[in-house]
């Protein structure tokens, strides 16, 4: 429930303060008086689009605040403080609870407090998922047994998603995983060194004969010197040279043996084309395992074992899976078939009432249709409205008129539980009158007997159904015209009453009249 309203420096409104109670509020006084300036910084709070033209001329800003109280669950009231500051040059700002919010935040915080209804603003009930809830509403339509079940598929999905997939999307795994081990099966690797061998293999085969001819002249460079066995000779027997003999012993083997190897491979290692040509394939086999699956074959083989074996053992889970899913998606479908019952069965009724209740605001031709979806679980849910004979019913959005569209939402309001805790109903008797503006009274406070309802009417029949009401006039100060408010006891309100009803507020006779429209309450 909105229970305060502050107004700074917006158009003719300097500086007010309206403070609003529980039940159904009138807004009234003269054109021009302010009262839309009201809507407007409501408006504005709420996060509609502000314009610097509305600020008060000579001053910086406009500032608007709203304080918002609902019952909370352990008997206190919750309370929400909302405000927008508009400058005269720049953006403006807007606050939550005193700390700093974006604008969309009023919007969408907002958007859950007050239904503004006027000449322009119609948010509510317009959209698709809005009216089938107002119609579920309607209807007792438990919504539940759908969301289980459609919470049930998607965890028999996500768990199928986890096990590899759909069964096809398997196989190929399978089928790929198996390909790639058998290549690398086939290759017989021996080692992470094998390349390096290769190489140097590879090396010494392309260039035999370079390396042979080395290794004769480094024979012969061996056999040529001489000079260690006479070093040995020198030094033996004498017991200070033992330790330099033995050195002298060891190196004289290994070159001997250095020599003997050398020789061999001068004399034994023959030109091979063929052992050249199977090392080149194997290396070039190599070389394309490990730009397909890295550098590290074997660890990439050591994986794809596991996820075959995973995959392969996950075939059962998937069919219990796959079995699961096809009655998920059957009971998906038997929800949604249930539920797209009950819309249809409570969409005519919702159309019925309505139209009545249209009928009896003032619009005795008009013709309400409440479409359900054929599909699934009936979700596309459209009102529509045909306000004159003749006319092809529109969806709400499309209709023309203000006044016909906020009778519409007052009337679909009468039928339908739920909606914010405040609703304000702009111009919403326009071309009204007679019983017919008795009945549009009576319907507001009738949707005010469980929600705040706050009206700006021109009518004293709406007024005077109202639980308060609040008189918006201009006086002159200081050489300049601002908007005042006060709330009317219950002369004030016969005065007001009577202007309203006809322009001279001492007329006796009117007077008389509004003394009969409030005792109609």
């Amino acid at each position: 429930m909105l229970t305060d309203l502050r107004v700074r420096h917006l158009g003719v409104i300097e500086d007010l303060t309206v403070q609003l109670g529980p039940g159904m509020t009138a807004l009234t006084g003269e054109t021009g008086a302010g009262k839309t300036l009201l809507v407007e910084a409501l408006q504005l709070v709420l996060g509609e689009r502000a314009s610097s033209g509305l600020v008060r001329a000579g001053a910086d800003e406009a500032l608007v605040e709203a304080r918002f109280c609902t019952p909370g669950g352990d008997g206190t009231d919750d309370e929400v403080i909302l405000a927008r500051a508009v400058p005269a040059n720049g953006r403006s700002r807007g606050w939550v609870d005193g700390r700093m919010a974006p604008v969309a935040s009023l919007t969408e915080i907002g958007g859950g407090l007050v239904e503004i209804h006027g000449q322009h603003d119609h948010q509510a009930l317009l959209t698709v998922a809005a009216q089938r809830r107002a119609l579920d509403d309607f209807g007792g339509a438990d919504r539940e047994p759908l969301a289980r079940a459609r919470r049930a598929l998607a965890d028999v999905d996500e768990r199928l998603a986890a096990v590899g997939g759909d069964r096809q999307q398997r196989a190929r795994d399978v089928d790929m995983l198996r390909f790639q081990l058998d290549e690398i099966d086939a290759a017989a690797l021996r080692g992470p060194g094998e390349d390096d061998d290769l190489a140097a293999e590879e090396e010494r085969l392309a260039d035999l004969g370079a390396h042979r001819e080395a290794a004769a002249a480094a024979v012969a460079a061996l056999d040529a010197e001489a000079g260690l066995g006479e070093a040995v000779a020198a030094v033996a027997g004498r017991p200070p040279f033992a330790a330099w003999e033995q050195r002298l012993r060891s190196a004289a083997a290994e070159v001997a043996d250095v020599a003997a190897d050398l020789r061999t491979a001068a004399d034994t290692w023959d030109d091979d084309p063929a052992r050249l040509a199977e090392v080149q394939a194997r290396r070039r086999l190599l070389a394309d395992l490990r730009r397909k699956y890295g550098d590290d074959v074997v660890g990439f083989a050591d994986a794809a074992r596991r996820q075959l074996a995973d995959l392969e053992g996950a075939e059962a889970t998937a069919a219990e899976l796959e079995e699961r899913r096809k009655a998920a998606v059957a009971a998906v479908a038997a929800e949604e078939a249930a539920l797209r019952k009950v819309r249809q069965a409570a969409a005519p009724e919702l159309a019925a009432a309505a139209g009545a209740r249209l009928r009896a605001l003032a619009m005795p031709d008009a013709r309400f249709d409440v479409a359900v979806g054929d599909d699934g679980a009936g979700d596309q849910v459209t009102f529509l409205l045909a306000a004159n004979r003749g006319e092809p019913p529109q969806p709400l959005a499309k209709v023309a008129s203000g006044g016909e569209l906020a009778r519409a939402m007052l009337a679909l309001r009468l039928e339908v539980s739920g909606g914010p805790g405040t609703m304000l109903f702009d111009e919403v008797d326009a071309g009204v009158g007679g019983a017919a503006a008795l009945a549009l009274a009576a319907a507001l406070r009738e949707v005010a007997a469980d929600r705040q309802v706050l009206v700006v009417t021109h009518l004293a029949q709406v007024a005077a159904f109202a639980h308060r009401q609040v008189a918006v006039r201009k006086e002159v100060r200081g050489g300049r015209t601002v908007t005042t408010v006060a709330e009317l006891d219950h002369d004030d309100r016969v005065v007001e009453l009577s202007r309203m009803l006809s322009g001279h507020p001492d007329s006796t006779t009117a007077r008389a009249h509004a003394e009969e429209l409030l005792s109609l309450r």
